[in-house]
């Protein structure tokens, strides 16, 4: 070979592992290129989420405190509402309507009842339900439980009220009462003297608002009846105006 011929084909492979060499070159920059791409990507996506993960608990917060507001607050009326319509709430308080009718359990006894098959126990409850502003009522009633025998007690008791004529925190006069073997004595006291009684009388007049009186009991000692015995006292009461009425007269002149 001639020296023309060398120096062409040292040229030509020179070219060849340059155009080589730029090649691989160019592959590492397009595989460089593809991997911060993909990091890009894979950073943006991280973000994206994080994004709507904050924005989905920031929804549930204010569904949440919407919820709570719904329940505790009410709004106010259109015409009492500010510029905006939701800054002026108003907090509900809602309080148990408290009855005036008191209960007093006076006796639970228990019972036994012969039967083919021989005893039935149960229970008896004896109570007085009153306003103490004048009506009162006695309740008798037996059942197989005690708290079943309270409860028709006192819807008994509501049923039988009587109406009780109060002349300033007394009865207008003296009055016998009888029950069965009971019998009590009511006598009107003065300011200060308090309810003399005891037993089922005394809740009886407690709970009729009578709060000076001189009782006694002169028969059978039994709840039932001494407590039935008041109630027919307290239902045989009159007031001077009806005494005055049936008399064809005025108070005034009944009185002087």
């Amino acid at each position: 070979m001639d020296e023309k011929e060398t120096k062409e084909v040292l040229n030509s492979a020179e070219i060849e592992e340059v155009s080589s060499e730029e090649e691989t070159v160019e592959e590492v920059k397009s595989e460089e290129t593809s991997v911060t791409e993909e990091e890009v990507k894979a950073e943006t996506a991280a973000e994206e989420a994080e994004e709507v993960a904050e924005e989905v608990s920031a929804e549930e917060d204010t569904v949440s405190e919407e919820t709570a507001e719904e329940v505790k607050v009410k709004k106010l009326p259109a015409d009492k509402k500010g510029t905006r319509g939701k800054r002026k709430v108003k907090i509900e308080t809602t309080e148990a309507p408290v009855s005036e009718w008191k209960e007093r359990v006076v006796q639970v006894r228990r019972v036994t009842k012969v039967v083919k098959g021989g005893k039935k126990l149960s229970f008896r409850a004896i109570v007085v339900v009153g306003n103490q502003k004048g009506q009162v009522g006695v309740g008798c009633a037996k059942a197989a439980e005690v708290i079943i025998a309270i409860q028709k007690a006192i819807a008994d008791g509501r049923k039988n009220v009587i109406s009780v004529p109060i002349y300033k925190k007394t009865i207008p006069h003296p009055i016998v009462g009888r029950s069965g073997a009971g019998e009590v004595v009511l006598k009107p006291a003065s300011e200060g003297t308090g309810v003399i009684a005891g037993g089922s009388v005394r809740a009886v007049l407690e709970l009729a608002g009578i709060e000076n009186i001189l009782s006694k009991s002169l028969g059978s000692k039994a709840p039932l009846n001494a407590a039935g015995a008041t109630i027919d006292a307290l239902k045989s009461l009159r007031t001077f105006s009806d005494v005055a009425k049936v008399r064809g007269i005025t108070v005034k002149d009944m009185l002087n």
